[in-house]
Protein backbone atom coordinates (compact mmCIF):
# COMPACT_ATOMS: atom_id res chain seq x y z
CA UNK A 1 0.00 0.00 0.00
CA UNK A 2 1.35 3.24 -1.21
CA UNK A 3 0.92 6.42 1.76
CA UNK A 4 0.96 9.60 0.94
CA UNK A 5 4.17 11.40 1.78
CA UNK A 6 4.18 14.91 3.28
CA UNK A 7 6.45 17.60 2.00
CA UNK A 8 9.62 18.55 3.77
CA UNK A 9 8.99 20.93 6.82
CA UNK A 10 10.40 24.90 5.37
CA UNK A 11 13.69 25.47 7.20
CA UNK A 12 13.52 29.58 7.57
CA UNK A 13 16.67 29.73 8.94
CA UNK A 14 18.83 28.48 6.52
CA UNK A 15 17.60 30.92 3.67
CA UNK A 16 18.52 34.37 3.38
CA UNK A 17 15.62 36.49 4.33
CA UNK A 18 14.35 39.17 6.72
CA UNK A 19 17.35 40.03 8.99
CA UNK A 20 16.64 40.67 12.71
CA UNK A 21 17.50 43.94 13.72
CA UNK A 22 19.74 45.20 16.24
CA UNK A 23 18.74 46.36 19.50
CA UNK A 24 18.02 49.90 19.61
CA UNK A 25 20.10 50.82 22.82
CA UNK A 26 22.73 48.92 21.96
CA UNK A 27 22.84 50.41 18.60
CA UNK A 28 22.20 53.99 20.15
CA UNK A 29 25.16 53.63 22.53
CA UNK A 30 27.47 52.22 19.55
CA UNK A 31 26.57 55.53 17.89
CA UNK A 32 27.44 57.98 20.33
CA UNK A 33 30.22 55.97 21.42
CA UNK A 34 31.77 55.79 18.41
CA UNK A 35 30.94 59.57 17.18
CA UNK A 36 32.29 60.44 20.66
CA UNK A 37 35.47 58.91 20.25
CA UNK A 38 36.18 60.16 16.11
CA UNK A 39 35.49 63.79 17.65
CA UNK A 40 38.24 63.10 20.36
CA UNK A 41 40.38 62.03 17.92
CA UNK A 42 40.12 64.67 15.71
CA UNK A 43 40.23 67.52 18.15
CA UNK A 44 43.62 65.44 19.69
CA UNK A 45 44.82 65.46 15.83
CA UNK A 46 43.70 69.33 15.27
CA UNK A 47 45.34 70.27 18.41
CA UNK A 48 48.93 69.07 18.33
CA UNK A 49 48.73 70.89 14.72
CA UNK A 50 48.18 73.93 16.58
CA UNK A 51 50.05 73.18 19.11
CA UNK A 52 53.30 72.51 16.40
CA UNK A 53 52.91 76.55 16.15
CA UNK A 54 53.22 77.57 19.84
CA UNK A 55 55.81 79.01 21.13
CA UNK A 56 56.28 81.03 24.52
CA UNK A 57 59.35 82.72 23.48
CA UNK A 58 58.64 86.62 21.80
CA UNK A 59 61.92 86.36 20.27
CA UNK A 60 60.92 83.95 17.83
CA UNK A 61 58.67 83.37 15.20
CA UNK A 62 57.04 80.14 14.86
CA UNK A 63 54.82 78.59 11.98
CA UNK A 64 52.54 75.97 12.60
CA UNK A 65 53.42 72.32 10.72
CA UNK A 66 52.74 71.49 7.44
CA UNK A 67 49.17 70.13 7.38
CA UNK A 68 49.37 67.18 5.12
CA UNK A 69 50.53 64.25 7.71
CA UNK A 70 47.49 65.76 10.27
CA UNK A 71 45.30 65.36 6.83
CA UNK A 72 46.49 62.26 6.66
CA UNK A 73 45.85 60.76 10.31
CA UNK A 74 42.49 62.66 10.03
CA UNK A 75 41.60 60.63 6.79
CA UNK A 76 42.41 57.82 8.79
CA UNK A 77 39.46 58.80 11.41
CA UNK A 78 37.11 58.70 8.27
CA UNK A 79 37.86 55.66 6.57
CA UNK A 80 37.43 53.80 10.55
CA UNK A 81 33.44 55.39 10.59
CA UNK A 82 33.27 54.18 6.88
CA UNK A 83 34.13 50.88 8.33
CA UNK A 84 31.87 50.86 11.06
CA UNK A 85 29.29 52.14 9.35
CA UNK A 86 29.61 49.58 7.08
CA UNK A 87 29.94 46.71 9.90
CA UNK A 88 26.38 48.17 11.46
CA UNK A 89 24.88 48.05 8.08
CA UNK A 90 25.42 44.17 8.30
CA UNK A 91 23.86 44.34 11.56
CA UNK A 92 20.92 46.20 10.85
CA UNK A 93 21.79 49.08 13.36
CA UNK A 94 20.03 51.97 12.09
CA UNK A 95 21.54 54.68 14.23
CA UNK A 96 25.13 53.52 13.74
CA UNK A 97 24.56 53.65 10.22
CA UNK A 98 23.25 57.64 10.43
CA UNK A 99 25.83 58.58 12.45
CA UNK A 100 28.88 56.81 11.65
CA UNK A 101 28.02 58.44 7.34
CA UNK A 102 27.88 61.54 9.20
CA UNK A 103 30.92 61.58 10.71
CA UNK A 104 32.00 60.12 7.32
CA UNK A 105 31.02 63.31 5.23
CA UNK A 106 32.23 65.46 8.18
CA UNK A 107 35.98 63.65 7.79
CA UNK A 108 35.70 64.54 4.26
CA UNK A 109 34.67 68.09 4.49
CA UNK A 110 37.81 68.71 6.75
CA UNK A 111 40.11 66.69 4.89
CA UNK A 112 39.08 68.11 1.82
CA UNK A 113 38.97 71.62 3.17
CA UNK A 114 42.26 71.29 4.76
CA UNK A 115 43.86 70.22 1.63
CA UNK A 116 42.80 73.21 -0.39
CA UNK A 117 43.81 75.68 2.28
CA UNK A 118 47.64 73.67 2.27
CA UNK A 119 47.61 73.59 -1.21
CA UNK A 120 46.85 77.26 -1.25
CA UNK A 121 49.50 77.85 1.72
CA UNK A 122 52.16 75.69 -0.73
CA UNK A 123 51.73 77.59 -4.00
CA UNK A 124 52.04 81.20 -1.93
CA UNK A 125 55.42 80.13 -0.01
CA UNK A 126 56.71 78.75 -3.63
CA UNK A 127 55.85 82.09 -5.09
CA UNK A 128 56.70 84.53 -2.45
CA UNK A 129 59.07 82.58 -0.08
CA UNK A 130 59.05 85.70 2.17
CA UNK A 131 55.37 85.70 2.67
CA UNK A 132 53.87 85.47 6.47
CA UNK A 133 53.63 81.99 7.65
CA UNK A 134 56.30 80.49 5.45
CA UNK A 135 59.71 78.68 7.36
CA UNK A 136 62.51 79.77 6.56
CA UNK A 137 64.93 77.09 4.38
CA UNK A 138 67.82 78.39 6.25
Amino acid sequence: MNLPVAPRAHDATAEPGPRRRADRGADIGAGCGLVFLELTALVVIFGLWLLSGFNLDPARTVTTDSLWAYLAAAAGVGLLAVAAAAIAARAGAVVTVTTQAGMAVLVCVLVFGGAALQSHQDQLCHDMPSAAGCKDSG
